[in-house]
């Protein structure tokens, strides 16, 4: 019995990257799908008249799918493109702008844009990416600076710090930390990803865990 259970841990543990892998894509080919299938009914309802034969092949499940996949990253690489160009960045502004002046979206859009900023810039004289006390004082797990304020009633500085779950980094929580109880680290916003999504296997070989 011992070496049964020994044998099933070993076999979960050697498909666990696996099972974590195909969950990542599809997680993100469901969304892909979900966004571009509009666009495959409405020419399958387009193409019915003339090209039925086409139609139906629209209609076909798998079919339907990987064509919204593929059109949806064919979008996804144009509004890149766009936004990387000058004109492009101007017109993004716009729709900003446009996002800003709608109620209770304004909020929901302002809030998700301001934390993507904050993610892709530094913080003036500091690092991004550092490791905070949770859920216990002798406990650390990493975590985004995203604001650094000082408090009004004791001048004393205040990071607002975001911390993600792992493997899913699109949940986590919002901790309000004082500077001096953070420990800074020199690793890259994409070297911290990989650490949160591969569940701490892939790291850099270095890791300033008290402070300096």
């Amino acid at each position: 019995m011992e070496r049964i259970r020994r044998n099933i841990v070993a076999g979960l543990l050697a498909c666990l990257p696996l099972m974590l892998t195909v969950w990542v894509v599809g997680f993100v080919f469901d969304f892909l799908v979900a966004a571009g299938r509009p666009f495959v009914l409405g020419l399958s309802g387009a193409l019915a008249p003339e090209l039925p034969e086409v139609a139906a092949l629209l209609q076909q499940g798998w079919f339907q799918s990987a064509l919204a996949a593929i059109v949806t990253l064919f979008a996804l690489y144009l509004l890149g493109a766009l936004t990387t160009a000058m004109v492009g960045a101007r017109l993004w502004h716009l729709f900003d702008r446009l996002m800003a002046r709608i109620p209770f979206v304004e909020a929901v859009y302002g809030a998700v844009r301001k934390l993507i900023s904050s993610l892709q810039t530094t913080p003036a004289g500091q690092q991004r990416v550092v490791l905070v006390e949770f859920p216990s004082p002798d406990m650390k797990t990493l975590g985004f600076v995203t604001k650094i304020f000082t408090a009004s009633d004791t001048g004393q500085e205040i990071a607002a710090v975001y911390v993600p779950t792992a493997p899913n980094p699109t949940s986590g929580y919002m901790e309000l930390v004082p500077v001096e109880r953070l420990v800074f680290l020199d690793w890259t916003g994409n070297e911290a990803m990989q650490f949160i999504l591969s569940g701490g296997t892939a790291a850099p070989d270095h890791i300033t865990y008290g402070k300096p």
